[in-house]
């Protein structure tokens, strides 16, 4: 059973299922809507005058909805399946082209993503030792270690994390964990990052992803968490990933070799934290990314991938950052006979997918505060009614990003 949300469901959910053999399904999914008071004119940091006044423009969504399966044989061995749809999948559809001397077309009737997130098997030698051999989740952040929807207080995943690094980061490997006291542990050795994923607006966000129907594996990736719960309430944690990124494309035949020696070494190092009380929740993170040769990357991505690759011409920066924390306190907490909790919430984040290097050109329109204010309403502990005031601030020159959003999530074992 995964970790991460074996431990959701049994700080979350009335019922024990440590014990539990056999078929687990569950699941967890959200629904949103959103109003955007700015433009979506895709000029609009280019010359966000002219842009300023623009009517505001509304979205309906299906951000996530995930169906887990797993299955304990016993004597140690485990598995689990994990698929998401996002923004409810993709569509095409065939037509004939009446037009076009009656040929049939296949035509994208929508946009979206279906994932397989999580397929491993798993022997369990100790509650300290656990070898997992597949795809799974990458536990470097507080939003990959905790992505599901009640795990967060925003309609929509926090943006920070969100935007810089991969989400949810799911990759092919070996990984070994365990639990020891209050520490626990887990150790990664996955396929490596592909530098001409990444790009200007969202740093090393794509990386993970590929185009191909495998992965490429010419460099492989580490990655590493730690969490202690030594103190009562309150999870302190550190992750990181360090990887090469560089010739880890396909084919891998950059003919110029005067790049033949760079590697494009990635790195990222992470502190997140947890406090859960009677009626107070309080949330933090802090991330840190670094690539090198991020100047040469840029240059290879602009002047030597053809214009048909599936890569972003943009520059990369050498470094992101992002950090935020979240508070929400249930104002029903004290209420005799009521089972509900509202919670009233605010968030404060900062994110830069692009700081660049020295001779690089800075595009300042990355660099973003967030503010974000709203409530949650759970009727029960497995379902959240969200509802928020959000504002992004951007430099002097751009216009404000405000936005209402309001969305339902639910997430849980159903066996």
């Amino acid at each position: 059973m995964n970790r991460t949300l074996a431990a959701m469901v049994m700080s979350v959910i009335p019922f024990s299922i440590s014990s539990a053999q056999g078929l687990s399904i569950g699941g967890y999914g959200e629904v949103a809507m959103s109003r955007n008071y700015y433009s979506d004119n895709v000029y609009r940091y280019s010359n966000p005058t002219k842009y300023k006044d623009d009517p505001s423009h509304g979205r309906f969504d299906v951000p996530h909805a995930v169906i887990y399966l797993g299955y304990d044989f016993g004597h140690g061995w485990s598995m689990q399946t994990e698929i998401e749809f996002e923004h409810t999948g993709t569509g095409s559809a065939v037509e004939k082209e009446f037009t076009e001397a009656g040929e049939w077309e296949s035509e994208i009737e929508k946009g979206g993503e279906v994932a397989l997130e999580q397929f491993w098997l798993q022997k369990s030698f100790k509650q300290w030792l656990n070898l997992r051999v597949g795809h799974f989740v990458v536990p470097v952040g507080a939003l990959n270690n905790a992505h599901e929807p009640l795990n967060f207080f925003t309609v929509y995943r926090p943006e920070g994390e969100f935007t810089i690094l991969p989400s949810t980061w799911h990759d092919t490997g070996i990984s070994l964990w365990g639990d020891a006291g209050s520490w626990s542990y887990e150790l990664q050795m996955i396929a490596g990052l592909d530098a001409f994923m990444f790009n200007r607006d969202n740093f090393i966000k794509y990386g993970a992803a590929s185009p191909y129907e495998f992965k490429v594996a010419n460099n492989y990736g580490f990655a590493a968490r730690i969490d202690n719960r030594s103190i009562r309430n309150l999870r302190l944690s550190v992750s990181g990933y360090y990887g090469n990124s560089m010739h880890n494309s396909f084919p891998n035949d950059l003919k110029d070799t005067r790049y033949k020696d760079v590697k494009g070494s990635t790195w990222v190092g992470s502190f997140d934290f947890s406090y859960k009380g009677e009626n107070l929740i309080v949330r933090g993170n802090f991330d840190y990314g670094h690539v090198d040769d991020a100047v040469t990357i840029s240059t290879i991505k602009r002047n030597m991938t053809s214009n048909n690759a599936p890569y972003k011409k943009t520059p990369v920066g050498k470094s992101a950052i992002t950090y935020g924390a979240e508070a929400g306190y249930d104002i029903l907490g004290h209420a005799d006979r009521i089972q509900d909790k509202l919670y009233l919430f605010g968030r404060y984040e900062y994110y830069d997918p692009y700081m660049p290097a020295a001779d690089q050109q800075d595009y300042t329109y990355t660099d973003v505060h967030r503010i974000a204010a709203g409530i949650n309403w759970l009727p029960i502990p497995q379902i959240a009614v969200k509802a928020e005031f959000s504002e992004r601030f951007r430099k002097d020159r751009y216009n404000n990003e405000p936005s209402v959003s309001i969305g339902i999530a639910y997430m849980g074992f159903f066996k």
